[in-house]
C-alpha cells in the first residue's frame, strides 16, 4: 500500500511560482508511474503531467497543453518524492492539485481512473 502526501500548496499572485512536493511511502517508489491532476469546483479532474516508467524502465514525461513550457515534473528516487515546479501562474489554475501513483506501466496516462493511489490535495489560489 502506498500512501502520498502533498505539500506546498498556497495562495500566489498571477505570475507567481510555487513548487509542489509528492512524498510517498510503502512500495518501491522508483518503479511507480507518478502524476499529479488537479480539481477545480464544478469541474472533473484533470490531467497536469506525468513522469511514468516505461517498459524499458526509463521515464516517459508528459503535460496537459494548458501547462506546458510552464510546469515541470520531476521526481528524486532517493527521497520518494515526486515535484511539480509550476511557473507563470495564471488564475485559472487554481484548484486543488492530487499527486497520483501506480505501480503499472500506463498508457493512457492522462486517465485518472488509471491511478490507484492517490494523496489527500492540497490547494492552489492563484489571483489576479
Amino acid at each position: 500500500q502506498v500512501q502520498l502526501v502533498e505539500s506546498g500548496g498556497g495562495l500566489v499572485q498571477a505570475g507567481g511560482s510555487l513548487r509542489l512536493s509528492c512524498a510517498a511511502s510503502g512500495g518501491t517508489f522508483s518503479t511507480h508511474s507518478m502524476a499529479w491532476f488537479r480539481q477545480s469546483p464544478g469541474n472533473k479532474r484533470e490531467f497536469v503531467a506525468a513522469l511514468r516508467r516505461s517498459s524499458s524502465n526509463l521515464y516517459n514525461i508528459n503535460y496537459a497543453d494548458s501547462v506546458k513550457g510552464r510546469f515541470t515534473i520531476s521526481r528524486d528516487n532517493a527521497k520518494n518524492t515526486v515535484y511539480l515546479q509550476m511557473n507563470s501562474l495564471k488564475p485559472e489554475d487554481t484548484a486543488v492539485y492530487y499527486c497520483a501513483a501506480d505501480e503499472r506501466i500506463i498508457q493512457f496516462y492522462s486517465d485518472y481512473a488509471r491511478y490507484t493511489y492517490w494523496g489527500q490535495g492540497t490547494q492552489i489560489t492563484v489571483s489576479s
